[in-house]
């Protein structure tokens, strides 16, 4: 299967359009489906129909079983749970059902689909209310809350990695492109769209706070200071991420990878296009599935921008 070089957006083509809503109406008269299930139905099956335009498939009766176990494997690798996964099976399987029983397609290739296993270590994905509510815990008058503020704003306006996290250098601060750089796994560079909120947050740290925590001129340009002067480690930041999940009250298993799994899951979840968001994460393995094709910077900055609840 070779890689979409045109449609570097995934925009839909109008055949698979039509397709998606003769059978949005379909399952809207017969079944008589609740208003959320019909939308939730249609937002699975655009996220969908954008990873196979990235294919240059222009028809859902075009689809091969390779091309619905890649599209599962990303959506597993995105943290998405398999409750969520669960989900958009059943709307492929709808769709694919559909355009058998009335004769477009010549079988059901979802016959064989395999339903995902739970994973047991899935940290719980945060809704948005709870994200809010975590980031409103810090003490901004105090000049380490203040950090934990910009560094929480900044692990989920971003969905870093902690150890991303932890190495981010000022320097990294691309401010006036609304952008920072990145270096993830095998020191991978990439830059990622920064939504307002954070950067109000990081510059009030950085004015207010990181003047007093600096110690050493070795660490000078690393952003987020321990109150010895060096960077944070990864066990100082779980700490800090369970202090304030606890004082929001909320009892669920929270990590900062969390932060992570929810960036991506209110993306995707919001409309954004599947693949700039596998690009704003840096996985590592977008190229062995081999659906990855350029993506315009801009239109990455754009998709930030319109979904991300705190852009």
């Amino acid at each position: 299967m070779e890689k979409s070089k045109s449609k570097t957006n995934s925009q839909i083509g109008n055949t698979l359009q039509n397709e998606l809503k003769k059978f949005i109406y379909f399952i809207s008269l017969e079944k008589g489906l609740a208003q959320n299930t019909k939308s939730a139905y249609e937002h699975d099956l655009k996220v969908y129909a954008s990873f196979l335009a990235g294919y240059n498939l222009e028809s859902f009766t075009q689809v091969e079983i390779s091309n619905i176990s890649e599209f599962l494997m990303e959506l597993s690798e995105l943290g998405l749970s398999s409750t969520t996964r669960k989900r958009y099976i059943a709307s492929i399987r709808g769709l694919h059902k559909y355009l058998f029983a009335m004769g477009f397609a010549d079988t059901d290739i979802t016959e064989k689909i395999e339903l995902p296993k739970a994973k047991q270590h899935l940290p719980d994905t945060l809704s948005i209310e709870q994200v809010n509510k975590i980031l409103e815990q810090p003490d901004i008058s105090k000049k380490n809350e203040l950090r934990d503020k910009a560094m929480l704003e900044l692990l989920y306006a971003c969905g870093l990695r902690v150890s991303e996290l932890i190495n981010i250098k000022k320097r990294d601060l691309i401010f006036d492109t609304s952008i920072i750089r990145v270096f993830g796994k095998g020191s991978k560079e990439r830059l990622i769209p920064i939504g307002q909120s954070a950067i109000k947050w990081i510059n009030e740290y950085i004015i207010k706070s990181r003047p007093f925590l600096i110690k050493s001129k070795e660490t000078d340009d690393i952003l987020f200071l321990n109150v010895r002067g060096t960077k944070l480690s990864r066990m100082g930041i779980w700490k800090i991420v369970d202090k304030y999940v606890k004082l929001a009250g909320i009892e669920l298993n929270i990590h900062p990878h969390t932060f992570r799994h929810s960036f991506a899951t209110h993306l995707l979840e919001g409309g954004a296009d599947l693949r700039a968001v596998q690009e704003m994460l840096g996985h590592s393995d977008i190229s062995t599935t081999q659906i990855y094709t350029h993506i315009d910077r801009d239109f990455i900055k754009e998709v930030h921008r319109t979904f991300h609840p705190r852009a």
